[in-house]
C-alpha cells in the first residue's frame, strides 16, 4: 500500500475520532480535560526549541547585530522576502542528530519537547504540502526535521509537540506582521489561513504520529471562520493539549507565562513558564547570557512549588547542534534531577507560607502528606523552621542519601536539626512525611473584612509579546506602576482569592497621556469595557471608577486588564481596587 493511501486512511480515522469528540456536550469535553492533562501535570519539565533559517547567521544581518531575539531578525532588519529566502538556501544543519538531541532532553529530566514547526518568518521546518518554502524543498538539507524528531521522541518515551505561529507570517502575502516589504501583492488573511495555515496545521496533526501539544503564538483578531478552521484541527488528535495563545474565547488547556516566573502561585489550575536558557530564543552569535545552573535548577523548583511546569528553551545553531554552554547546563540539571526528581515529578504546589530559605513541593502519600523542602540557603546554625505545620511528623530525611533528620514540633511549626554542610550546591532536598493531609492555605491576595482588595502594580504579571516594546514595572515618586505599555496586545493580570461572592466596584489609579484609551477588565471570559480620557500626562495620576463586576462564586481567580487594540492609548497603571458593594443574588 503506498504512502499516500496510508495517509488518507490515517486522516480519515483521525477525522472520525474528531467528529465524535466534537459531538460531545461541552461539559463532557471539560470532564476529559483533567484526563488529558494528567501526564503534563506529572511531567513538570519540558524542552522548548526555537530553530529556523535565522540560525544560519546567528541573528546577524549584513554584519550588523539586530535587536531582540534572533528569530525576529527578518522583522528587526526589515529584510525583504526575496533576500531572506536566500538564508534557506544556506540552511544545511549536517550535525543534527534527532536521537542524540532527544536523548539530551531525556538526560536533563525533561518529559516533553515542543519545537517551532513554523515561526513568524513563515519558514516551515517540515515537508509542508501547502508551501514550497520548507526545509525539504527549499534547503540543501532536504530532510524533514519534524519527522525525525517525532520518531526519536516516540522511541525514547518523550512527549512531542509543535509550536505554530498561526497569525504572523512575514513570508505569505496574507499573513500578519510584514509591513516593510512593499513588493508584496497582498491577499486577505482568510486566504492565508485557507491556503497555508489550516492545511499545515492539519498536516502536522495527521502525518507525524501522536502529537501531545500544539503551542499557538501571538494571538490576533481573526474572523470566526479563521478561528474555527484552526481550532477544529486540534480535534484530529483528541488527546492533544493546547496553550492559551490562539485568540480570544480560546483559553486552551493551560496558561502561558513568558520569560518571568509569577511572583505567587497563579489561580489557574494548569500553567507553564516558557523561558530561554540564554537571552535569545533562537541561536544568536553574540548571546552569551546563559543562565547559571543554580538559576535554572532553582527556577524549576520555584515553578514546581507554585504548581506550574517549566518549558526551558534551547536554540540549535545553523549546523544543527547546541552550543557547549547549553549542553553543559542540561547535563548538570540532569545530574540534579537524577537524585531529586521525586521532589519535582507529580508534585503539587506548596501548602506553606512563603519560605525565606527556599521552596516546598508536596504529594499525598499513603493517607498522609509528603513535603519536599528545597533549601537554597543552608542554615549556618543547623536549625531550619518549617512554619505553620501542626501535624505530627512520621519521618524526615535528606533525599540525596537518606540520612535521618531530627525534628521538633514547636508553637511556630516544625524545627529541623540539619547537618553542618548542604549536600547539594544548588538546592538540597529534605523530605518530611506528615500524618494526615495538610490543607493548602490561601496565600493569594484576598478581600479584607470590609470587602476591599488593593492590587498593586508590583504584584501584577505582565504578559508581553516577544518582539515588541516591553511593558513592565516602573516607578514614579517611588510608587510602582505598569509603564511603557505601548503594545496594544500586552496585558496584565493578578491572581486573587475571592472569599465572598458579590458585586464589586473596580477603581484604578492611572495616568493617560493622550486623548482617551479603552480596555477590558475583569475575569477571564467575563469582562467589562472601560474608557478613560487623558489625565493630562503620564505623571498625572488620578483615581477612576471603571465599573462593576459580578463575581458569582468564591475561590481562586484572576483579574485581567487587556487593551482594546483598536482604541488603545498607552497608560500607566498603579493599582486596581476591588470593593464589594453588594452580595450575589
Amino acid at each position: 500500500m503506498n504512502t499516500r493511501i496510508l495517509r488518507l486512511i490515517s486522516f480519515g480515522l483521525l477525522a472520525l475520532v474528531s467528529s465524535t469528540l466534537f459531538a460531545q456536550k461541552p461539559e463532557s469535553r471539560e470532564q476529559t480535560r483533567d484526563e488529558r492533562m494528567a501526564w503534563w501535570r506529572e511531567a513538570k519539565f519540558g524542552m522548548f526549541v526555537h530553530w529556523g533559517v535565522y540560525s544560519v547567521t546567528g541573528g546577524q544581518y549584513k554584519g550588523k547585530e539586530l535587536p531582540n531575539s534572533a528569530e525576529w531578525m527578518m522583522n528587526r532588519g526589515n529584510i525583504p522576502i526575496a533576500e531572506y529566502e536566500k538564508y534557506a538556501a544556506r540552511f544545511n544543519p549536517v550535525k543534527f542528530d534527532a536521537a542524540e538531541f532527544v536523548g539530551l532532553a531525556k538526560q536533563a529530566g525533561m518529559k516533553y519537547l515542543v519545537i517551532t514547526a513554523k515561526h513568524h518568518d513563515g519558514f516551515s521546518m517540515f515537508h509542508s504540502t501547502a508551501s514550497p518554502y520548507n526545509v525539504v524543498d527549499a534547503t540543501p538539507f532536504k530532510r524533514d526535521i519534524m519527522k525525525e524528531l517525532a520518531e526519536a521522541c516516540q522511541e525514547q518515551g518523550i512527549r512531542f509537540g509543535f509550536y505554530y505561529s498561526q497569525c504572523q507570517d512575514w513570508h505569505h502575502p496574507g499573513g500578519m506582521g510584514n509591513n516593510w516589504d512593499k513588493t508584496i501583492q497582498r491577499v486577505s488573511f482568510d486566504q492565508y489561513v485557507r491556503d497555508k495555515a489550516a492545511p499545515e496545521i492539519k498536516q502536522l496533526l495527521t502525518e507525524y504520529g501522536p502529537i501531545s501539544i500544539f503551542w499557538w503564538d501571538t494571538p490576533r483578531d481573526m474572523s470566526k471562520e479563521a478561528f474555527d478552521s484552526l481550532h477544529s484541527s486540534t480535534g484530529l488528535q483528541p488527546d492533544v493539549i493546547t496553550n492559551d495563545r490562539l485568540g480570544k474565547d480560546y483559553p486552551g488547556d493551560h496558561k502561558t507565562f513568558e520569560r518571568k516566573i509569577p511572583p505567587q502561585a497563579p489561580a489557574d489550575k494548569y500553567w507553564e513558564v516558557c523561558m530561554p536558557i540564554s537571552g535569545s530564543w533562537g541561536y544568536k552569535k553574540i548571546d552569551t547570557d546563559f543562565k547559571s545552573p543554580t538559576t535554572l535548577i532553582r527556577n524549576l523548583v520555584d515553578i514546581a512549588s507554585k504548581g506550574g511546569n517549566y518549558l526551558l528553551n534551547v536554540s540549535p545553531t545553523g549546523e544543527g547542534n547546541l552550543l557547549p554552554q547549553s549542553v553543559e547546563r542540561l547535563k548538570l540539571i540532569g545530574q540534579w534531577m537524577k537524585v531529586n526528581s521525586e521532589s519535582i515529578y507529580g508534585t503539587s504546589a506548596s501548602p506553606l507560607p512563603k519560605l525565606a530559605w527556599g521552596r516546598c513541593t508536596a504529594k499525598s502519600v499513603d493517607g498522609g502528606t509528603m513535603l519536599y523542602l528545597h533549601v537554597f540557603d543552608w542554615p549556618s546554625d543547623g536549625k531550619l523552621l518549617v512554619p505553620a505545620i501542626k501535624n505530627d511528623v512520621r519521618q524526615a530525611s535528606l533525599l540525596a542519601h537518606g540520612t535521618e533528620v531530627k525534628t521538633r514540633l514547636t508553637d511556630l511549626g516544625i524545627e529541623l536539626t540539619l547537618p553542618g554542610e548542604a549536600p547539594d550546591p544548588y538546592a538540597s532536598v529534605i523530605t518530611i512525611s506528615i500524618d494526615g493531609e495538610l490543607e493548602v492555605g490561601i496565600h493569594l491576595p484576598t478581600p479584607d473584612s470590609s470587602g476591599s482588595l488593593v492590587l498593586t502594580a508590583d504584584n501584577a504579571y505582565v504578559h508581553n509579546n516577544e518582539g515588541s516594546k516591553q511593558a513592565g514595572v516602573r516607578f514614579h515618586d517611588d510608587i510602582a506602576h505598569i509603564g511603557y505599555w505601548l503594545d496594544p496586545h500586552a496585558w496584565v493580570d493578578w491572581s486573587i482569592y475571592i472569599n465572598q461572592p458579590g458585586r464589586y466596584e473596580v477603581r484604578a489609579i492611572m495616568s493617560v497621556e493622550k486623548e482617551k484609551t479603552r480596555f477590558e477588565f475583569g475575569l477571564p471570559g467575563q469582562t467589562e469595557t472601560a474608557e478613560v480620557k487623558s489625565t493630562g500626562g503620564y505623571g498625572n495620576y488620578v483615581e477612576k471608577s471603571l465599573g462593576t463586576l459580578e463575581i458569582d462564586q468564591s475561590g481562586q481567580c484572576s483579574i485581567q486588564v487587556k487593551p482594546d487594540p483598536d482604541h488603545w492609548q498607552p497608560m500607566n497603571l498603579r493599582q486596581l481596587k476591588l470593593q464589594r458593594i453588594g452580595s450575589s443574588p
